[in-house]
């Protein structure tokens, strides 16, 4: 542990913890156990989002892989929240601020450290400004919530709602132009060409309002010709980080770097909070691209069961098959692979109740019975088949 990191926490009149270049906690002081409950020795070592899990007010998840925060502390810049929620070793929320101090790499050389930012927790909200200088977060996966600079953006009190959607629907089709017949289709399908070029119009002024009012640049959203097109480049969106933390967790796992690749799926699951635009359920514009990141999810699932079974943890893997079939209990590989692990954990009993439990709920929902595959992966356990026959 490093000696200057744990000086910096120590000596502080506040909860606070110490983060390196890897993003890990490296320090932790007493006041931050009594505010949130864990020993150092049960964070030091641990990714600082896995710790905290830190949410804004309005629910958007503050901590994750790709944080506003953790980005800020790499280019020496601190970043503050006035107000947000941390998870305490209970599981209970406890409302606090966040400073920080961020460290230069000039300090970081002269102390041959690899402490990048030192980040102060204070029970209860204070009045911080917000700093325009940041991305624009946008939250989809899940509830859809909006935050910059560690600030939410109350959506509720725009004064269209209709604005809300339009911004919905160009997140969806993000750096690809959106003629404005479409979007008038969308928005008001019983409008004539008329009325329905009127009401984008006003729409299309408000949420430029709503975006400036918000810090964000007037040249965000363009118009070319009669389409409109929301640039990729102007904002952060979950949907993009999740998905390129599961491309980077399958190239490691293809190298058979087991703990890396299972590393890049726990952060990618992180943010899968919910379906894609979930409040949406009706809407047919996003069903598309609901139902292609619900089966990359499934997918990623399937990839971390697999990395945790390779390094042995059959017991994580069986829990990760459970998780994925209260997600959707039909996917009849997860009662498979769940079958599998749970003989590797020598409860072939519990196999067999699963295989039941397939059986009914194939039977339930679509009148079917297991595929071949499975009902020889029942009949190999039953007869008492070892591991190694099951797996293969």
């Amino acid at each position: 542990m490093s000696t200057y990191a744990t000086d910096l926490v120590e000596f502080t009149s506040d909860a606070a913890l110490a983060i390196g270049t890897d993003s890990k906690v490296m320090a932790w002081n007493a006041l931050a156990q009594r505010l949130l409950g864990y020993a150092p020795s049960e964070v030091i070592g641990r990714y600082c989002c896995d710790v905290l899990q830190a949410t804004l007010p309005g629910g958007e998840p503050l901590c994750h892989p790709d944080c506003d925060v953790l980005r800020s502390f790499r280019d020496c810049i601190p970043y503050n929240v006035p107000s947000c929620r941390l998870r305490h070793r209970s599981g209970k929320w406890v409302m606090a601020s966040i400073s920080s101090v961020a460290i230069s790499g000039r300090t970081r050389q002269l102390h041959d450290d690899k402490i990048m930012a030192i980040i102060f927790l204070r029970e209860g909200a204070t009045a911080i400004p917000v700093l325009r200088r940041h991305m624009l977060h946008v939250f989809t996966l899940g509830g859809f919530g909006m935050a910059i600079g560690g600030h939410s953006i109350d959506i509720g009190k725009w004064k269209r709602k209709q604005a809300v959607t339009l911004l919905k629907y160009l997140i969806t089709q993000l750096d690809r132009p959106v003629h404005r017949e479409r979007l008038i289709d969308c928005l008001w399908p019983d409008a004539d060409e008329k009325q329905g070029w009127g009401r984008l119009k006003v729409t299309m002024y408000c949420l430029r309002q709503e975006l400036r009012a918000n810090g964000i640049s007037d040249d965000a959203l363009k118009t070319i010709d009669n389409a409109y097109l929301l640039r990729r480049d102007s904002i952060w969106v979950d949907t993009h980080v999740f998905e390129r933390l599961d491309t980077e967790g399958q190239t490691l796992q293809k190298q058979g770097q087991w703990s890396d690749a299972l590393h890049r799926y726990n952060e990618a699951r992180h943010l899968y909070r919910g379906d894609y635009l979930e409040e949406d359920t009706f809407s047919d514009w996003c069903a598309e691209e609901r139902e292609r990141l619900r089966e990359r999810y499934l997918e990623t699932l399937t990839r971390t069961a697999e990395c945790h079974a390779e390094l042995g943890q059959y017991a994580e893997a069986a829990h990760i098959c459970r998780k994925a079939l209260v997600f959707d209990p039909c996917r009849e590989n997860f009662h498979c692979m769940l079958m599998a692990y749970l003989v590797e954990t020598g409860r072939p009993d519990l196999a067999l109740v699963q295989y039941r439990h397939c059986v009914e709920v194939l039977a339930r929902e679509f009148g079917a019975e297991p595929l071949p595959e499975t009902q020889r992966l029942y009949q190999q356990i039953l007869d008492g088949g070892d591991s190694a026959q099951i797996s293969g």
